[in-house]
């Protein structure tokens, strides 16, 4: 009985997506109706207050909205123009140099922003243009613009990242320190293929103009404000001098001075910043109650339990069965958003890998892996449809098209990591106490 009411309350959570109500909505619903009927109204109300004094009252949390922020004033700031200057003086040899210094600075911008959306907003707005201008081929150049996006939320700091963290009471910073490796690996991984591409097939990424020594030292300096502030947020984090939460306020204050002596951010620009990252943050606030909500009904139905026991009683080895589990990400993540299938699949996925051995912190980083799939794969594509909206002359196929090389390497990293998982592990374990 308890497990039919537990289906039944995911078959209407499904109906509801399909009438595309939103997510969080549409879990608090389906959660707060299977409570009432599991347990009775007042228990479903008491869980409701309980979940709700949880979320409000846990510090972790501050961190979502200050990194939202800060990548916020980092974007109205031009930060992301410094750095894209500066990637192009200093890479602009390389074949295909444009499209190069686009997934380069899309991974370097991450560090700001920890927002795939944001980093295509501003590389798409910056390079695209550029592209155009020296007759780049449009799906190679849209390509590698909306696969350079997914770069952001890999690397630290990781929206993400951080979501997962709170929700899983896993340490934020063995979370960021466990991005680095693979978030480095993913970003050579897309250079080669733009270089690579750009050899076979030269009419694609036309050559153009090399910088001088001066302008790329006077490039460089004009970065090095935002790096600061980058080592300052990260060091501190790593070092154990200050928690997420701090390092994410004096993150914002840094974005914030920078903006303010160089004349970049004005008083509507800040609040306008401000306003939309209050927006973006009760999104996520929302999705988080809906998903606690909801992963805690399921528990008492006894639906995960069974769920996992059917998996074990297949007989296949760890490795086989997480495979399964990416080919199931990427299926869903034509449907879903980023954080609406965090949040649905942990009340399945959190025990399942972890009965099998794996870490939690190992857990996160391939989470946000098939997460990046999702941002580039149809219908949904986040950042494919974010792209289009740049450039409407550009067809939706034509960047499906340019996007579907990166698609298969980041499926590559992902088996890799999965035999591999010392590759995610190793830094949290030699600079993280956990």
């Amino acid at each position: 009985m308890p497990e039919s009411i537990g289906m039944a309350v995911l078959i209407a959570l499904f109906l509801l997506l399909l009438l595309r109500v939103p997510i969080g909505l549409a879990m608090i619903l389906c959660a707060l109706v299977g409570n009432a009927v599991f347990q009775g109204v007042t228990p479903a109300l008491v869980q409701l207050q309980l979940v709700l004094w949880e979320m409000t009252s846990d510090f972790v949390l501050l961190t979502l909205p200050l990194f939202i922020w800060m990548g916020l004033l980092a974007k109205q700031a031009g930060l992301g123009d410094d750095l894209a200057s500066c990637v192009r003086c200093w890479m602009g040899r390389l074949p295909g140099g444009l499209a190069a210094t686009s997934a380069l600075s899309s991974a370097g911008f991450g560090t700001l922003t920890g927002s795939s959306v944001a980093t295509v907003l501003t590389m798409g707005g910056m390079m695209l243009p550029e592209m155009k201008r020296y007759g780049y081929q449009p799906a190679f150049a849209a390509g590698s613009i909306a696969a350079g996006g997914v770069l952001a939320i890999l690397i630290p700091p990781s929206l993400p990242l951080i979501f997962y963290g709170a929700w899983t009471e896993t340490s934020i910073a063995a979370l960021f320190l466990a991005g680095i490796i693979p978030g480095l690996m993913l970003t050579l991984l897309f250079l080669a293929s733009i270089v690579w591409r750009s050899l076979r097939s030269p009419s694609w990424a036309p050559g153009m103009g090399e910088a001088g020594w001066p302008e790329r030292w006077q490039a460089l300096w004009r970065l090095l404000p935002s790096l600061s502030v980058l080592f300052l947020v990260l060091g501190s984090i790593y070092s154990g001098v200050a928690t997420p939460t701090e390092a994410a306020a004096v993150g914002v204050v840094g974005i914030l001075g920078i903006g303010v002596v160089r004349r970049r951010l004005t008083g509507p620009a800040i609040r306008e910043g401000l306003l939309d990252s209050t927006q973006v943050s009760c999104n996520l606030f929302l999705l988080l109650l809906g998903g606690l909500l909801l992963s805690r009904f399921l528990s008492q139905t006894g639906l995960i339990e069974s769920g996992l026991a059917s998996i074990a009683s297949l007989g296949a080895s760890p490795q086989v069965i997480l495979i399964l589990l990416m080919l199931f990400y990427l299926l869903l993540g034509a449907f879903l958003d980023t954080f609406g299938m965090i949040l649905l699949t942990l009340p399945f996925v959190y025990p399942l890998v972890t009965s099998l051995g794996y870490d939690p912190v190992w857990l996160g980083v391939f989470l946000v892996l098939m997460i990046e799939l999702s941002l580039m794969t149809p219908p949904i594509g986040l950042n494919v449809l974010v792209l289009r909206q740049l450039a409407p002359d550009i067809p939706l196929f034509q960047i499906y098209r340019g996007v579907i090389p990166f698609v298969l390497l980041t499926l590559v990293l992902a088996v890799v990591l999965i035999y591999i998982p010392s590759l995610v592990l190793w830094l949290p374990a030699h600079l993280t106490t956990r």
